[in-house]
């Protein structure tokens, strides 16, 4: 044990901020799995006991993908994109349907399922930053650099939207950030923009799941005529967020995780609200925060263009992620099925999100030891 944590590098902070977002995830987990267990007929500690597995799996994840050579990421980013279109398009086809959505694909021999949308955000994300990192000599070349930006943005938005319209929507939005931090200029920007509108209309008009996204828009718009069916979740949200007051009603005396569809994963802020109260929230939300305070410094004192827009990418897509679930849980949003990172229970979700942590504090150890940088920079011309 002294051994690992004697070669554990990277921001300390980010390190620890991993472990308390675990232990929340553990507790919260533990006390809104009750109803669902108890519909299996079986007791809410198996449930906890698989998650902490994958808890425990993601961090041992999270150790191996911190001691890589970030740099690493930019060889294999292409190989990626191209593991990535073809599940995405798998997924779209035979992959496994719930709510009316065609997200996952089962792994063999495992039962476990694989969500291609968590695969997605990190292929792009680190395409992205290898080309623009690559292509700052002639950034504002159309042939060489904005056309294959333009299209794998766009085709992977166009792959995810259909059944992930919000996973679409938000990682539309970071690479659009990357862009903006890239120097791409004003212009290509717009362009990308008015196709990622198009595509999005497109979606909304002619997506099998139409009727899906209008309802929850209309709910959430007006939530005085919407279906009580269709504002089901939200308003126990709402419900267990009003009755948790300042200070909760404490550890596992929730009662909306009773009602809510999803306690342990898409409102398990509801959840910590209800217990915890607005105190447990509003901490919650500073940890995250935080993690993206420490990551913009870890952007701004990275040696390497590669590793600031991989770093910014990463660390913008799950805060972004996070809020948004929140947002939505407080009634500041449409009902969407994003989860909130590190907390919310999940199976190779919980995974991927380590993976770019892991990936962010890699790029940290080029901070602590600047002597690395010479020898990465050989890395990089190689790969």
């Amino acid at each position: 044990m002294n051994r690992i944590l004697s070669n554990t590098k990277g921001d300390r902070w980010i390190w620890l901020i991993v472990i308390v977002l675990s232990m929340i995830s553990l507790l919260a987990v533990y006390s809104s799995t009750g109803t669902i267990a108890y519909k299996h007929n079986t007791g809410a500690e198996s449930y906890l006991m698989k998650h902490m597995a994958m808890v425990f799996a993601g961090i041992a994840l999270m150790y191996i993908s911190h001691k890589l050579d970030y740099r690493y990421y930019a060889g294999i980013s292409k190989l990626l994109m191209i593991i990535t279109i073809p599940l995405l398009l798998y997924t779209l086809v035979f992959g496994s349907h719930v709510n009316d959505a065609s997200r996952w694909i089962a792994i063999p021999g495992t039962g476990l399922t694989f969500q291609t949308s968590d695969l997605a955000k990190l292929s792009l994300i680190t395409y992205l930053a290898r080309t623009l990192s690559r292509k700052q000599e002639n950034i504002k070349d159309v042939k060489q650099s904005f056309i294959p930006i333009m299209g794998s943005v766009c085709i992977v938005f166009v792959l995810i939207a259909p059944a992930g319209l919000s996973t679409a929507i938000m990682l539309f939005g970071v690479s659009i950030l990357l862009l903006i931090i890239g120097r791409i200029s004003i212009k290509q920007i717009s362009l990308v923009c008015l196709a990622g509108i198009i595509l999005l209309a497109g979606v909304m008009m002619f997506g099998g799941r139409r009727q899906t996204y209008i309802s929850r828009i209309e709910a959430f718009m007006h939530p005085e005529k919407a279906d009580p069916d269709k504002s089901f979740q939200a308003d126990h949200s709402k419900i267990a967020i009003a009755t948790g007051g300042v200070f909760g009603k404490g550890p596992g005396n929730s009662t909306e995780r009773n009602y809510l569809p999803h306690p342990y994963s898409d409102f398990i802020y509801a959840t910590i609200i209800e217990e915890y109260g607005f105190i447990g929230g509003f901490a919650l939300a500073l940890i995250y925060l935080f993690l993206l305070y420490r990551c913009i410094k870890i952007v701004t004192k990275a040696p390497k263009a590669f590793g600031a827009l991989l770093a910014a990418g990463l660390s913008f897509s799950l805060t972004i992620q996070a809020f948004a679930n929140m947002a939505v849980a407080v009634g500041l949003g449409p009902v969407t099925g994003v989860p909130l990172p590190l907390v919310s229970m999940g199976g190779t979700s919980i995974l991927f999100t380590s993976l770019a942590f892991g990936i962010i504090l890699s790029v940290s150890r080029d901070i602590e030891d600047p002597q690395k940088v010479v020898v990465g920079e050989i890395r990089e011309v190689a790969v």
